[in-house]
């Protein structure tokens, strides 16, 4: 069952919810996208389907998204965010099991610019890395990617404008070896594939297999 919870940060509390496995294997860390927060239903749906999946997810607003604001955090405000997250999870919430650092586009992008300031993770999940602004694609944010070297997933739509499947791939083949690409055939940058019919929890959920396989491949 959900819980709502909230998490200090400086003089503020952000927002979150706890979506509790009952046989977790390790905790997922979720943060949103610049457009949505932590409760829209594609964030709910990939999180329950993981929860059902035996890792607990905890996922969690900005604060531009609590204040109601339309543009994000900038990027130090946002690692800053992410690292005391991380660290008030594995206190209070993890009794010791792996934590894994996930997000939605730039949630997922300002995590893994977290994790190269040091940010401890046992692996990244990013859900729609964006790595280009649509038909920009001379302009990538990968040069903090190359130095990592844990685990990280990308799941990318094949008809994602954040990231074309040419340069997706090319900097997937740069990265550590612990590193993988899955593609979702008619995905758009929320994974959404015309005339499907799904919803977007459905949407959602329809990552959280590829997602379970990451982790259950780095936590053994």
């Amino acid at each position: 069952m959900t819980q709502e919870l909230s998490i200090p940060f400086e003089e503020l509390e952000l927002s979150a919810l706890w979506d509790p496995a009952e046989n977790a294997k390790a905790v997922v860390v979720l943060a949103h996208g610049s457009g949505a927060g932590k409760d829209h239903e594609f964030m709910a749906g990939f999180a329950l389907a993981l929860a059902n999946l035996d890792a607990s997810v905890l996922r969690f607003n900005f604060p531009y998204m609590d204040a109601g604001k339309k543009f994000p955090d900038k990027a130090p405000t946002a690692i800053a965010v992410w690292r005391q997250v991380r660290d008030w999870v594995e206190e209070n919430m993890a009794e010791g099991l792996p934590i894994f650092a996930a997000g939605k586009s730039f949630g997922g992008r300002m995590a893994s610019l977290a994790v190269a300031e040091g940010m401890p993770a046992q692996g990244l999940i990013f859900l729609g890395y964006p790595l280009h602004a649509p038909k920009k694609e001379e302009n990538l944010r990968d040069e903090h990617l190359y130095p990592l070297d844990l685990p990280m997933l990308f799941l990318e739509g094949t008809r994602d404008p954040f990231a074309t499947p040419e340069k997706m791939e090319e900097v997937a083949s740069k990265l550590n070896q612990h590193s993988e690409l899955s593609w979702f055939e008619g995905g758009n940058h929320s994974f959404k594939v015309a005339r499907s019919g799904r919803s977007a929890a459905q949407d959602g959920a329809w990552l959280a297999d590829a997602a379970t396989a990451f982790i259950a491949k780095h936590t053994d």
